[in-house]
């Protein structure tokens, strides 16, 4: 359908529409109503409302200004001056086959390629079993030491809320018997209303391997 004619149906449609809602009204408010219409218009009430809920092209909207806690604006200022470097390095963690077991079991995920070693080296291009995808993830907390009170990587947080992840790759399987470490390097800072939101690029690396086993976006939020 052209354009010219989908404006036409269109235009159509609501003056069916508007004519159907006048048949309906009384005389008498009906008389009001065309006044009242003709009173708008000459006084440009419309372009008034329609002028009133859009703003000017060159108009700026002001974003809240957010005061931080001291302590919070402390950690701000720390890690602003750290965007794009690594901030944490954590220790190699041995993913074998009874963890994937225990994962497959309790996310009910129990495939062959996961969970059975002879078949796997029979049948599968890796000649091994493989970790899941999302054991990898969920191994997140433990691989960046944000479970260990006692080695916080924001000791002066009261809470750190996980808010999600905005990217994640496998660019590379985990093999039963492999060894993984995180890497995340700090790529966002932004002040919020309960203290600060951190955006980091966490690359988790296999060892003695060089592609990484994932690649993530995290954010997290930390509360004072």
């Amino acid at each position: 359908m052209k354009v010219t004619n989908l404006l036409k149906d269109k235009v159509e449609s609501r003056l069916s529409q508007h004519a159907e809602s006048i048949s309906w009204m009384s005389p008498t408010l009906r008389e009001y109503w065309h006044e009242f219409l003709e009173k708008a218009q000459n006084s440009g009430l419309f372009s008034k409302i329609r002028d009133h809920h859009q703003p000017a092209v060159n108009e700026e909207v002001e974003a809240p200004v957010i005061e931080l806690k001291p302590e919070a604006q402390v950690l701000f200022d720390e890690l602003n001056a750290q965007l794009g470097e690594v901030i944490h390095t954590g220790d190699w963690i041995l993913v074998d086959q009874e963890r994937i077991n225990q994962f497959g079991a309790v996310t009910e995920d129990m495939q062959w390629i996961h969970t059975d070693p002879e078949r796997a080296a029979q049948e599968s291009p890796f000649k091994t079993t493989i970790a899941h995808g999302f054991l990898t993830l969920a191994l997140l907390p433990r691989l960046t030491d944000s479970v260990d009170p006692e080695n916080s990587l924001f000791p002066t947080a009261k809470l750190v809320v996980n808010i999600g992840l905005n990217q994640v790759r496998f660019p590379y399987p985990v093999k039963a018997g492999n060894n993984l470490r995180a890497v995340s390097r700090l790529t966002k800072v932004t002040p919020i209303k309960k203290g600060i939101e951190v955006e980091r690029e966490i690359k988790v690396e296999i060892e003695g391997v060089r592609r990484p086993a994932a690649v993530v976006t995290s954010v997290i939020q930390l509360h004072f």
